[in-house]
């Protein structure tokens, strides 16, 4: 059984930086491509970037690409988001998934799937 647990959420100023991590445990991790997806309030979830475990191949969503980037630490399970330039837009609720596919690309689009592995989220707020 695949377990996740985030951690590093916080209350950070306009334009500054924070780093999410996400602690995969369990299972056979090398089927899953870990992920960090976002809920802001009102609005729908939405893929923020995913790492598949297998082969260490990255995927973005829209609008992701270039102020976050995530990572593997290599000695652990352990994936990080690190989030730059952060403004209110990116006030939300930040989960980390393990999604039951090997790739990058499919997990960032990933809607609801049984198999995938959900952690408790960690919110996230931008402002003074």
């Amino acid at each position: 059984q695949v377990h996740v647990a985030e951690s590093g959420g916080g209350l950070v100023q306009p334009g500054g930086s924070l780093k999410l991590s996400c602690a995969a445990s369990g299972g056979d991790l090398d089927s899953y491509a870990i992920g960090w997806f976002r809920r802001a309030p009102g609005k729908e979830r939405e893929g923020v970037a995913c790492l598949a475990m297998s082969d260490g191949t990255r995927a973005y969503g829209d609008s992701m690409r270039g102020r976050f980037t995530i990572s593997r630490d290599g000695a652990k399970n352990t994936i990080h988001l690190k989030m730059t330039n952060l403004s209110r837009v990116d006030r939300a609720v930040y989960y980390c998934a393990a999604i039951y596919s090997q790739s990058a690309y499919v997990c960032v689009r990933r809607g609801e799937f049984h198999l995938d592995v959900w952690g408790q989220g960690t919110p996230v707020t931008v402002g003074t």
